[in-house]
């Protein structure tokens, strides 16, 4: 029988405010209050909120039948209203969510700095207890990227499991629907996403020129059922009901229908942590990071460019004399500005990658996201210093 694995990402930055060359010095307020406050209110109306409570009634009706996983950044914790933190609190509390780990700052530290990436696990596994009651037990880095080195960090860590990309250079005609070990730390389990049918939901849902639009529950849930393996993997953001696919598209219909058609056909539902519990059928490595962004599937999607290396390389370069300082609200800040996303505002892809950096910019080009996160680095770098040296 057949296990069905669904994971979503939650997460939103805090986006910078249009900081210039002549705020350095002078402004020590990076990020934009208002506009970070009506992203994340129209994201909750339109996604979390209602999101939550359709799968709430579906653990609920299904007698804890159906189930998923998913994480929440801690940026997007820290930006919700009280509301929407108590949807998530009253879905967690139907006893059919498993909540994940991940960087608190949804980070590219395991990359860059492997003190600051222990760190950020262990902050982001404190809140979830604190929050939600459970302690995460299986693993997702940010954007789900992983390398040998990484998988070694999250299994000291007593993580049971990581999720990973199925990437077809790493299985190398093997299929992502089996639980796998690290080749680099055996006693971590893998589990691949299957990339082709979790973008058949993601991305490809409401395009009216494919081929099997429009898509619903019951001819996907044949998929599923016709699909070979142990367990299919099904990754995603969450924003993708209702944000990214808005409720016109029918998004909410086909999430509702899914579990009983997937039930109906002898499909099961799994929490990750239940996978990792079974014995791998081969190993997995990874001898260069891997992630599930871009056609490329590796960290070219925040570091592609010498913009991009050059911003991050200033960012981790500025650690030791954040730190050096004590301020906690300067720290605060600082890791805010290692959050994935601002590198990824950077990249100069061209054709449909491109199209998809663009459709999650602020910016109006890549050049003004560089510009506008150097000039918030310079002032932080001279107000660290002073404050490090006494000044």
């Amino acid at each position: 029988m057949t296990d069905i694995c669904l994971y979503f990402q939650v997460h939103q930055p805090f986006r910078l405010r249009d900081y210039r060359i002549f705020d350095i010095g002078h402004a020590q307020t990076y990020f934009d209050t208002v506009h970070n406050a009506e992203i994340i209110h129209r994201i909750a109306k339109r996604c979390y909120i209602p999101t939550n409570a359709l799968l709430a009634r579906l653990i609920t009706e299904s007698g804890g039948a159906f189930r998923v996983a998913m994480s929440l950044s801690g940026t997007v914790i820290d930006q919700l209203e009280p509301d929407a933190l108590a949807s998530f609190q009253a879905l967690v509390a139907t006893g059919g969510v498993e909540l994940l780990g991940e960087t608190y700052y949804h980070s590219l530290a395991a990359l860059a700095d492997p003190v600051e990436f222990c760190e950020q696990v262990e902050l982001h596994r404190s809140r979830a207890e604190q929050l939600f009651g459970q302690r995460p037990r299986v693993f997702r880095n940010t954007e789900l990227i992983i390398s040998d080195d990484i998988a070694r960090l999250v299994q000291r860590f007593g993580f049971d499991a990581a999720l990973v990309e199925g990437a077809d250079h790493i299985l190398a005609g093997r299929a992502p629907t089996h639980v796998y070990a690290s080749a680099a730390a055996p006693g971590l389990k893998m589990l691949p996403r299957h990339y082709p049918l979790s973008d058949d939901i993601a991305f490809r849902f409401s395009t009216s020129g494919w081929s099997e639009w429009p898509l619903m529950a019951d001819r996907y849930a044949s998929w599923l059922a016709a699909t070979p393996g142990d367990c299919i993997n099904l990754f995603m953001d969450y924003e993708t009901f209702g944000e990214h696919q808005w409720a016109e598209t029918g998004i909410f219909e086909f999430l509702a229908a899914l579990p009983g058609e997937c039930l109906a056909r002898g499909l099961r539902f799994a929490h990750p942590s239940e996978l990792a519990t079974r014995p791998p059928v081969d190993t997995l490595a990874f001898p260069r990071p891997t992630s599930w962004a871009d056609v490329e599937r590796d960290v070219s999607a925040w570091l592609g460019n010498r913009m991009q290396r050059a911003a991050h390389a200033r960012a981790y370069a500025l650690r030791d004399t954040v730190t050096a300082t004590g301020e906690a609200t300067m720290m605060e800040d600082w890791r805010r500005l290692t959050t994935s996303d601002h590198f990824y505002y950077m990249a100069t892809k061209e054709h449909s990658d491109q199209t998809v950096h663009t459709y999650f910019s602020p910016y109006d080009s890549p050049y003004d996201a560089f510009i506008r996160y150097m000039n918030v680095m310079q002032d932080l770098e001279q107000v660290a210093t002073g404050v490090a040296s006494g000044g």
